[in-house]
């Protein structure tokens, strides 16, 4: 095998590794960086789409590569396996091409280890489309049967065993760029790209007609309904597609997020659509508006678990743990934020979560400390009406639009203060 060929699956499984051993996720930006030195753009692109996808499938190749284990290796080791089962049987590769690679990436103490369980699982011949999807990591599958039962999380495990499609937010004239572009219009006004390929390469792109996010992700801003020369803040805003919604409105935005990288991201975002906002580098919980504001998005930090089916490794990075400093975190915002807002205006809470800590259970209490507050009956246009919450607010499930290719997990709530 040549090197170039070997060297994106070597990085691969390093990424790979980094979230199961180190309980990083893949896009965590210095070690994503350190991991990728020195490759190219394009096979950059493919070290990362191998990773996420080994990770997609890696409950499904555990299952084959079980019985053929006496005892889990180390995860560099495991990781490669993943890999090799993953394209073998879903991409299609040569079982001599990624067995070798699976070979040449491990320690040469355990390259003998690895040809014999990756060909003895061959040689077994098991239909890998007829196994169950891949399974949610333990920790979660335990809380989401829980809370929507089994039957809803079989449906979302084969929601995320399905590589997404790509939504855009046009600026204007979203048929027109529907036609175009060969792309679904979404109800919620957005397009659906089934085969989008390398995203700088799209039409209209580079002239910043239209912007990545996932519909799920724009109910939030569209749930804010915010209007032409509305003071709006933008709570924890980067990378800004929400932003970039409220600033075509012509609302006045002042975009907020702690990190100075992110910002950079969010400024260049802005550019790159040719628009612009208010942008502020401050701790949400130390900082201070001049005025009060009309609106206000919080789309809080969170498990991020409603992402699954964009991010797989979450489930390997992460253990829940988390909820017991996220779920005060978020409170704390809720307070603050509310107490930025003009009489008679509005703030919209959301997390990318499917777990009610995050979301139904969050707005419940925020009632509570604040009983003055109602919850808002505006719903955005082609919402569901099955996703309205039994008390209020919205609530996506990845298994939603299956037939269109499944939406991200959101708890979206719509706060209004007494005029």
């Amino acid at each position: 095998m040549t090197q170039a060929g070997l060297e994106p699956r070597r990085r691969a499984v390093a990424l790979m590794t980094q979230v199961t051993e180190e309980h990083l996720p893949l896009h965590t930006p210095h070690r994503l960086d350190e991991v990728m030195i020195g490759l190219p753009p394009e096979e950059r692109a493919r070290a990362l789409r191998l990773a996420t996808e080994a990770l997609r499938w890696a409950n499904r190749s555990d299952r084959l590569l079980g019985p053929h284990l006496r005892m889990k290796p180390e995860d560099q080791v495991m990781n490669a396996l993943r890999l090799a089962l993953y394209e073998i049987n879903v991409t299609g590769a040569p079982s001599h091409a990624a067995v070798n690679a699976a070979v040449s990436i491990v320690k040469k103490s355990k390259a003998g280890l690895v040809n014999a369980v990756l060909r003895n699982v061959m040689r077994m011949k098991q239909d890998w489309d007829a196994l169950p999807p891949p399974q949610t990591a333990k920790w979660l599958r335990k809380r989401l049967i829980a809370t929507w039962k089994k039957e809803a999380v079989a449906a979302m495990e084969i929601a995320h065993s399905r590589p997404p499609a790509l939504d855009l937010t046009v600026k204007s004239d979203a048929a027109a760029w529907a036609e175009k572009l060969g792309a679904e219009l979404l109800p919620t006004g957005n397009l659906r790209l089934a085969e989008a390929g390398q995203v700088s390469a799209i039409e209209g792109y580079d002239d910043g007609a239209w912007w990545v996010q996932d519909a799920g992700a724009t109910l939030p801003a569209l749930m804010l309904d915010a209007q032409p020369g509305e003071r709006v803040l933008d709570l924890c805003a980067a990378p800004g597609g929400k932003t970039m919604q409220l600033v075509a409105t012509g609302a006045d935005v002042t975009a907020l997020d702690i990190s100075d990288n992110r910002v950079v991201r969010l400024r260049q975002n802005l550019a790159r659509v040719g628009m612009t906002a208010e942008l502020v580098i401050a701790d949400a919980l130390e900082w201070t508006p001049e005025a009060a504001f009309d609106a206000i998005l919080l789309d809080a930090p969170c498990t991020a678990t409603g992402t699954l089916r964009r991010h797989p490794d979450l489930g390997y990075a992460k253990d829940g743990t988390e909820l017991e400093t996220l779920v005060p975190f978020q409170s704390e915002l809720i307070d603050r934020a509310l107490g930025w807002l003009k009489p008679g205006g509005r703030l919209v809470y959301c997390t990318c979560s499917l777990l009610p800590e995050e979301g139904e259970a969050q707005l419940a209490a925020a009632l509570k400390r604040h009983p003055d507050f109602t919850v808002g009956t505006f719903v955005p246009e082609g919402v569901d009406p099955a996703w309205v919450a039994p008390a209020g607010g919205l609530r996506l499930r990845p298994d939603y639009w299956a037939e269109r290719g499944g939406i991200d997990g959101f708890f979206i709530a719509l706060l209004q203060k007494p005029a």
